[in-house]
């Protein structure tokens, strides 16, 4: 029989479930940056996986010597790749420095007479306009300042983001078999295979999508390249590599590089005319990048998303959305491993689940 105390009890229960809940999805949001940096130490392990073995079985080094090895390595690639556009920021830089202004100004205020002609526009004094708006008592010119401000903060929070995570790379690598033991301690003897299918799988799987990711950036770099070379670009070379990277960020990142290439082309043709020189050459440049994208988003994409993780592109789409409005830049890049790991779990422990096996049933 159901009595009003029964009901309270159970609608107290449920009330505290709710709150349970909430309490660690709010910390969950509050630690979100530690969650990433576990995440990002977890995926460089996978993708470090291969060379620690290698110096393990190969050169016999200690665990200690094999993840300080790595840790090096990724350090002088990372160091390396900064390197790479020190070429491209000089030339840019010299491109600014040559700049004959005299002749700019010109340019442009034959390019504003050209447009005022065509569009039947009748003559305008800026400098009128402006003395008549009162635009310069308007300005609020510490809104400089904070820019600068949020430039060095962020500055400082990646430093200290990248020496967390290789702290954190260190220890996952140096001790990766402590944590497993402790795991099979932790968890009861009858998931233990469990646990193990599940690594394994996770581990077939994130190869196959590192490397599929690898050959797909190494296509868009190729296709890049000739489109660069094709029109001439100064410094084809690192621009289309800067732009390839970008293709890391799914959705933006490619937006983003195309705007960066015909930025940099514009910059490069600083000086010629603006007609005949630097629009044609700069709408050539960003066609040629819409064509490689069209190409690599019905080609190179697919493949990654269907075939290395055994996802549907709709999955995806919608994981990386998620992730990019809850963690930002980075969760889009790194919702593709995540999710894939959570399904392998997610199928190893509850396979009898109608909406897991709906999920994971192409695993």
């Amino acid at each position: 029989m159901i009595t009003p105390k029964i009901i309270s009890n159970g609608i107290l229960r449920a009330l505290a479930t709710i709150l349970i809940i909430v309490a660690i999805l709010y910390f969950l949001y509050e630690i979100q940056t530690v969650i990433v940096y576990l995440v990002i130490s977890l995926i460089l392990c996978l993708i470090a996986n291969p060379l620690i073995l290698f110096l393990k079985n190969k050169l016999k080094f200690s665990n200690s010597w094999a993840a300080t090895t790595t840790l090096i390595i990724f350090i002088l690639t990372m160091i390396g790749f900064f390197l790479l556009f020190v070429p491209l920021i000089i030339s840019q830089a010299n491109n600014l420095s040559l700049l004959d202004t005299d002749s700019l100004q010109k340019q442009l205020m034959a390019t504003g007479r050209a447009i005022e002609t065509y569009f039947n526009i009748q003559h305008l004094d800026l400098n009128e306009v402006l003395r008549e708006s009162k635009i310069t008592s308007k300005l609020d010119f510490s809104y400089f300042t904070g820019f600068i401000n949020s430039i060095m903060g962020f500055m400082a929070n990646m430093g200290m983001g990248l020496v967390s995570i290789f702290f954190i790379t260190f220890f996952f690598i140096k001790d990766q078999e402590v944590f497993k033991a402790g795991a099979k301690k932790i968890l009861p003897d009858n998931n233990e295979d469990k646990i193990l299918n599940s690594i394994l799988k996770i581990n077939h799987l994130l190869t196959r999508y590192f490397i599929g990711l690898l050959l797909q950036l190494t296509v868009v770099f190729i296709l890049y390249l000739i489109v660069l070379i094709i029109f001439g670009n100064k410094n084809a070379f690192v621009i289309a590599f800067l732009c390839a990277i970008l293709n890391i960020i799914p959705y933006i990142g490619p937006i983003i590089g195309t705007i960066l290439a015909g930025i940099l082309t514009m910059i490069s043709l600083i000086g010629s005319d603006f007609q005949s020189e630097i629009l044609p050459h700069t709408i050539y440049v960003v066609i040629g990048f819409l064509i490689v994208q069209a190409i690599d988003n019905n080609i190179s994409q697919p493949i990654i998303s269907s075939k290395s993780v055994n996802s549907h592109p709709l999955e995806i789409f919608l994981i990386t959305i998620i992730s990019g409005i809850t963690f930002g830049i980075v969760g889009m890049i790194i919702a593709v491993p995540v999710y894939t790991m959570l399904k392998v779990i997610l199928k190893e422990f509850f396979p009898d689940n109608k909406i897991v096996s709906v999920l994971t049933e192409r695993i």
